[in-house]
């Protein structure tokens, strides 16, 4: 019977511990940098800005350069972005499946949203403000790469 026991506490603190790594995993992330040769950069685009000159929509949707963004999308996605969110875009549950996102301006103001605040809820950060590490070019590229992965619900 002891041995039971103890088999049964042993997994059960090593299941724990698993638990507690895939919880902590997230961890300190470095952004990876992301260069963005070949796209026009937001200040010379021509699109609307608002007051701290953010594009308001995604200015590579209908685009010469939209090949090109979802090219660099696609990169700076999966060094930046699948450790949470899962690589293709393609989450597995923990972190929101970015291929369900809206297309369009709706789902750009929400992207806009999230990647210039982050999500923090109780004081812990879910999303680091990814503006803060990438420029806008590169955020609007990833944008595009999930507009060309988008699947409906």
């Amino acid at each position: 019977m002891t041995t039971k026991r103890n088999a049964l506490l042993v997994a059960g603190l090593l299941a724990g511990f698993i638990s507690a790594g895939s919880v902590w995993a997230h961890g300190n992330v470095v952004p990876q940098a992301v260069e963005t040769p070949g796209l026009t950069p937001i200040k010379d685009a021509g699109v609307p800005v608002d007051a701290d000159g953010w594009a308001a929509a995604n200015p590579y949707r209908n685009s010469p350069q939209h090949d090109k963004a979802v090219e660099i999308g696609s990169s700076a996605y999966n060094q930046n972005c699948a450790a949470c969110h899962g690589l293709e875009a393609k989450s597995g549950g923990i972190a929101p499946d970015l291929r369900m996102l809206d297309v369009g301006d709706a789902g750009d103001e929400w992207f806009v949203e999230r990647v210039r605040h982050g999500a923090v809820r109780d004081g812990r950060v879910y999303m680091p403000k990814m503006a803060d590490y990438l420029s806008q070019e590169a955020l609007w590229a990833v944008r595009t790469y999930l507009d060309s992965v988008h699947v409906e619900e």
